[in-house]
């Protein structure tokens, strides 16, 4: 199961979920509200003693077109 982040557009918590799929309900842990939205995650990796952070496409949609927001 992946993890997603969140955000509560109710109370503007913060907060990670692991979930089964994309129809799985998430409420913020801190309000109960199921007012959610899923924030765009990014990712690093330590390769070679360095860290390398992960590169995102861009083009499209309010977040490069690299969410699923829409």
């Amino acid at each position: 199961m992946p993890i997603y982040e969140y955000r509560c557009t109710h109370c503007e918590e913060e907060f990670e979920r692991y979930v089964a799929g994309p129809t799985t309900a998430v409420a913020c842990p801190a309000c109960a509200s199921a007012k959610v939205m899923r924030k765009l995650s990014v990712f690093g990796l330590k390769t070679t003693g360095s860290f390398t952070p992960s590169t995102m496409s861009t083009g499209g949609g309010c977040c490069g077109g690299g969410c699923a927001c829409h």
